[in-house]
């Protein structure tokens, strides 16, 4: 992962302009969007045992590979949209799990952070 969050945003803001689709892109929309295009990637696994979704993974590496980066693109975008920076949101959520999660409760457990 050696492209940075700045130059993968900056390429989808040039998609997005070349297409004139900004007024389109609104924040609702954008969330809309992730949602439906999670839930695309989500059908890969339904109902799948983790042996499957192994093996699903690698027969179909390319689409879910393919979701996984549509998910991404509109994220990245509504990040960029709403004046977020999200490389420094994503740093302070995971120090906040550090908080809660700290490993001496948390390691080897599926438990939420209020429950440890």
């Amino acid at each position: 992962m050696s492209t940075s969050i700045e130059s993968l945003t900056a390429e989808i803001r040039a998609f997005r302009d070349a297409r004139d689709w900004l007024r389109f892109h609104n924040p609702k929309e954008l969330a809309v969007a992730i949602t439906a295009e999670a839930g695309e990637l989500l059908q890969h696994f339904v109902w799948q045992s983790p042996e499957q979704s192994e093996q699903r993974i690698a027969d179909r590496r390319e689409e879910i590979s393919s979701e996984m980066a549509d998910v991404a693109i509109l994220l990245f975008e509504m990040a960029d949209n709403c004046g977020i920076d999200l490389a420094d949101a994503m740093r302070a959520k995971l120090a906040r799990n550090e908080e809660r999660y700290p490993v001496a409760k948390a390691k080897g457990s599926n438990r939420k952070y209020n429950e440890l």
